[in-house]
Order: C-alpha cells, then structure tokens, then sequence
C-alpha cells in the first residue's frame, strides 16, 4: 500500500516538474524582464533566470531517473523499495516546485499566458514525443497485465491505458497553430522595431544603441522619454537612475531620487554603459569587438534630440512617457517640450506613433502626420472612434481572432518584446503586422517561419503516427501475453513483497515447497538457501515443480 502511494506522488512529481521545466525553458524570450521585475522586487540586480533554470532541470532530471528505476524494478516484478534519502529528496522537490510555481501565478500571472503560445509551436511535436513514449510503456504494461491473475485487476490496468491511448490519439483534434497552413497564404514578415535600440549589441536607450539599431535596417525604434528639471528631454527606462547609470557613485545620497529631479548637467556627469558591461544582461558583452566595447563602456546618458538626429531619416519612432512627480517644474507641459523637440528635429510626422493618451488632441492639432497609437486591448469600432490606428501591446495579451478582426478594422498591430525566433515564427503566421524586439540583429536573419506545415500534411502524419503506435501496442500485447501468460516465476522476493501479485498463503506454501525440493533435487540442503534474504539477495530462476512423494522417498 505504501510503496503504491509513494509510486504515485513519484508520477505525480515527475508530471509537475515536467510542466515547470518546460514552462523554464519557454519564457526564455522574458528572462530580462523577469529579472528587472525581480531587480524591482528586490532592489538589486541579478540574473535569476539562469540558477533557477539549472535547478529546475537538476531536479526534473533526479525525478526522472528515480521514475525510471521505479519502472524498471516494476517490470520484474519486484517492489520500487525506495529509499528514506530518496523520499526527502522527493518529498523536497515537489514542495519545492509547487511554493515556486505559486509564487510564480501570485506575482506574475501573465507569463502563464507564454506556456499556451509556445505551445502553438510545440504541441505537434510533444505529441509525437508523447506518443512514442506511450507506445514504448506498453511493454511494461502489457508484462503487468499478462502476469496479474486476477480478471478485475486485467481490466482496470487495461481500461486506464487504453483511455491515455485513446486521449493521445486525439490530442491533435484540440491543436491550434497558425502556422499549420498553405504557403501560399503566409503574410509578409513582420517589420521589427529595436526595443530601446539595439540593447543586445549597446547599453539600453544609449546613442550606440540606436546606432546600432539603424545598422541592423530596422523598421523603427521604441525609446522612453523623461523630462529632466530643468527641461531637457532624455531617454531612460527606470524612475531611478540605479540599473542603468552609476548614480550611486557619483551621487550616492540621491541615487533613489526619480531620474527626472536632476538637471541636465548632472546627468552628463553619469556613466550609462558601465552597467551593461558588468551586469551582461543578454550575455552578448563577451561577443563585442573590442572597439564596440570600449565605446559602449563610455556611453553617457541620451538626449531625445540626439537620438532623433540619428534614425529621423529612415526610421520610425514609437516612444513611451513617464508621469513626472507632481513636484516638477515642468509637470503639466513635458508634453508641449517633448512635442516640441520632436517636431524641431525634421523627423516625417508619419514615421512618428504617439501613444500616450495625455493631450491626444493637442497633439492632433499640432502634429496631425502622427500615428495616434493606444497601449489599451479594447473594442475594434471604439478604437476607431478615437481615432487610433495602432495598437501597441505585450503579445501575451493578444489572440490570434484579436489579430484578425484588428486587421479588419483597419488596425494595425504592434507586439512587443519579441525575442526568440520561434515566437517571431508564430507571430508571423498569425498575421501580425510589426513586433518590438530586444534581438533585432537576429531575428532580421529569420528569412521564414521556423515550421510551416499544410493541414493535408499534418493530418497525414497525424493518422500515420497513430496507426503505427496502435499496431505497435496490439503487438506488444500479444508477444507479452504469448511470452509470460503460462509462466509462473517463484521468486522469494516476489512472493513475499511484491505488491502487484498477491496470493493465498496456500499458494505461498505451495511455492515455499517447491523451492525446497527443487534445491534438494540439485543436491543443496535446504538450509543452505532457503532463506528469503540470502547472500545474494535471492534465487530468481525459474522452478520446475517435481512430485512431493519422490523427493520424500529421497530423504528417506
């Protein structure tokens, strides 16, 4: 009874770490933004991607090996006998891996979103990989089944994996992925915006960055804008200066200070490449020329007006505003300033898609070129009425029949951050018009989907697959029922322990009698080895039963 619950928190824990291995593995396109939430969280930066990934694997592969003895001693027919040490260390896993994965949901539900999207790019070929998998414990499976006696046993084992069978087999009926269509219908690719330059190749919202970002022939850039005290917009992500300058150094007792309450001067006094040499928050500082090293070591921070000197002839802008402390001098007019530097710079006012809803209609009326852009998921005929023509949103929150009926009301859509080349892959086949992108030099190099597949094709491979996995389990059982269904093993261990066969003491006397005989008939007596835990564990041969009466006339 024991060893069949601790089987089963085994399964259990080797399903769930499964999950949160795979759900490790796919939010690698968000493992910045994971540790610039935890850098929030915590006050301090560090990549935490990298150490839990390597435990979460560590832990899913000692699962695993553990899940594979246990099937193995199974298959002989013997109990899984796990240890004490082995049950702390599973027992520790699995808590270990729930408290992680609640956390997770509490703090950052969203990214839960990532694991159905990825699986629009891997549910087809998990499936097959589940399949072979299912197809191969058949043997094991089948051995069970051939060696229980019992007739309601059988048809318990034989019911719960014929309905895992029958389940995988029509998995791929709940399968949705666009890029399981026609060629022909594929749309062109999806422009690609450098998510505040190039931050990859240069320090994040830096001039090289958008050098950088120009080089690679982007469609555009995205940059976040700040108003200095003294009125001089510049670019920086963050409310504070910490992460991405060496405030604390320079000003150390006002490094918590929001980013806007210093003067220009002071800022021309901070580093902002430094950090992105130490911190490597892509790992691609090491990749640098030593020429793109020394100049990204002595990055300083962005003017607006810099930046808009640089891309204002070939690239389009999408910029982000940050709300100012209702102490600024400038609290109720950096939108005039920003609007005014930005018209002053002779960048085409359609290159330019304005998103914050803060005196939209100002705007309007004195820049009517710019692409009125809403960071807000609503009603297709609302937007409309607003007069939006973009939408700029994380790609979580957008649905494939979200792309579709934007495109139809004449909405374009722009995603963002999308880094990894299967998650652009997806994008594209679904429709989407641009996407925002940390990694613009690499996915720029993705000349076609990752996968494209016909659903002729699909459901060919799907059928076949099934077919042969069906033929293959039918097999198996008749080879296994051929092979073990009139042999009967009396191994001490099995009769005793083993929880999958369970007899009658008349049958346990029976057998008893005639491992002595048989050790008699081999001229070995039968306290030499009779006991059930001898030197070597115990006999596992095969007994050939020989007549009680004969082997007395022997002792006699």
């Amino acid at each position: 009874m024991w060893e069949r619950l601790w089987f089963l928190i085994l399964t259990s824990s080797f399903f769930l770490t499964l999950v949160w291995f795979y759900f490790w593995w796919e939010v690698h396109n968000d493992y910045n933004e994971i540790n610039w939430f935890l850098y929030n969280r915590m006050g301090y930066w560090s990549d935490w991607s990298i150490p839990i990934l390597v435990t979460t694997a560590a832990g899913f592969t000692y699962i695993t090996m553990l899940l594979i003895l246990a099937l193995c001693h199974i298959a002989v027919g013997q109990q899984m006998n796990l240890h004490w040490l082995h049950k702390i260390g599973l027992v520790t896993t699995l808590i270990t891996t729930v408290v992680t994965m609640s956390s997770i949901a509490q703090l950052w539900d969203d990214e839960w979103e990532m694991v159905f999207i990825s699986l629009q790019a891997t549910a087809p070929f998990l499936h097959i990989g589940a399949l072979a998998a299912v197809t191969a414990l058949s043997w094991l499976v089948a051995g069970q089944f051939a060696r229980t006696e019992k007739a309601t046993s059988q048809m318990l084992m034989f019911t719960a994996y014929l309905a895992v069978v029958v389940a995988l087999y029509l998995v791929p009926l709940a399968i949705s992925s666009p890029c399981i269509m026609e060629k022909k219908a594929l749309g062109p690719k999806p422009a690609i915006l450098g998510h505040r330059g190039a931050p990859m190749l240069a320090p994040e919202n830096t001039l090289m960055s958008f050098q950088k970002a120009v080089e690679q022939k982007v469609y555009g850039v995205q940059a976040d804008v700040v108003l200095s005290y003294d009125g001089v917009p510049f670019l920086m992500h963050d409310k504070t200066l910490r992460r991405t300058t060496n405030v604390e150094e320079v000003f150390p007792e006002r490094a918590y200070e929001h980013s806007s309450m210093f003067n220009w001067t002071d800022l021309q006094k901070l580093n902002a490449g430094e950090w992105f040499l130490q911190n490597d928050p892509f790992w691609t500082a090491g990749s640098l020329s030593r020429a793109d090293y020394l100049e990204a070591a002595n990055q300083s921070v962005c003017k607006l007006e810099d930046m808009l000197e640089v891309i204002k002839d070939n690239t389009s802008l999408i910029l982000n505003f940050q709300d100012l402390p209702a102490a600024h001098p400038y609290y109720s007019t950096y939108i005039n300033i920003t609007l005014e530097t930005i018209l002053a710079s002779g960048i085409q006012q359609q290159a330019v898609m304005w998103l914050p809803d803060t005196e939209r209609q100002l705007v309007r009326q004195v820049a009517p070129g710019f692409q009125q852009t809403s960071g807000l998921k609503l009603d297709a005929e609302h937007l409309r009425e607003k007069g939006i023509v973009k939408l700029n949103l994380r790609y979580t929150k957008v649905t494939n029949e979200d792309v579709r009926d934007y495109a139809v009301a004449n909405l374009s859509v722009n995603l963002y951050t999308v880094n990894e080349p299967w998650l652009f892959s997806i994008l594209w086949c679904a429709g989407v018009p641009s996407v925002t992108s940390d990694s613009s030099h690499l996915l720029r190099k993705v000349p076609f989907p990752i996968w494209l597949m016909p659903p002729d094709e699909y459901h060919l491979i799907w059928i076949t697959s099934d077919l042969i996995s069906f033929l293959v389990i039918v097999g198996v059982f008749i080879f296994q029922k051929w092979r073990l269904g009139s042999i009967r093993t009396y191994n001490p261990e099995q009769i005793m322990l083993s929880a999958a066969v369970r007899r009658s003491s008349q049958d346990v006397k029976i057998m008893k009698e005639k491992l002595i005989f048989s050790e008699i008939n081999n001229g070995v007596e039968p306290t030499d080895e009779l006991s059930f835990c001898s030197e070597n564990g115990y006999a596992n041969e095969m007994v050939t039963p020989t007549d009680p009466r004969a082997a007395k006339l022997r002792l006699s």
